[in-house]
């Protein structure tokens, strides 16, 4: 069993929304910093959206606004809430974990996802 399973993303055109979900499996990931990262062909995966075991939230500049990161411990499942997508927001996004309580710049995360493909059309 994988320990981050992900379900969600499609095709959608710009304006519209969608929300990835990414099950945990087999561990406490209270005391983790959880993200969602993703990647596009040719380029390094890039960290878009962070939270840390109290629940601070964190995005970079080009998805604040319009991404929401959120969990929900008693379920085990961790969300992206993807709202007015650009074309620009085409890429594989990727559920990651780190054994870290926070979520300082530069963590190197230890599991990921297998991925789940966004694509947006103008």
């Amino acid at each position: 069993q994988d320990p981050l399973v992900q379900s969600g993303g499609g095709s959608v055109q710009a304006g519209g929304s969608l929300r990835l979900s990414c099950e945990v499996y087999g561990w406490e990931w209270n005391m983790y910093c959880m993200a969602w990262s993703r990647q596009i062909p040719g380029e390094e995966r890039e960290g878009v959206a962070f939270i840390d075991s109290d629940g601070n939230t964190k995005y970079v500049d080009s998805v604040k606004g319009r991404f929401t990161i959120s969990k929900d411990t008693a379920k085990n499942i961790l969300y992206l809430e993807m709202n007015s997508l650009k074309p620009e927001d085409t890429a594989m996004y990727y559920c990651a974990a780190a054994p870290l309580g926070y979520c300082p710049r530069g963590l190197v995360f230890n599991y990921y996802g297998r991925g789940t493909q966004v694509t947006v059309s103008s």
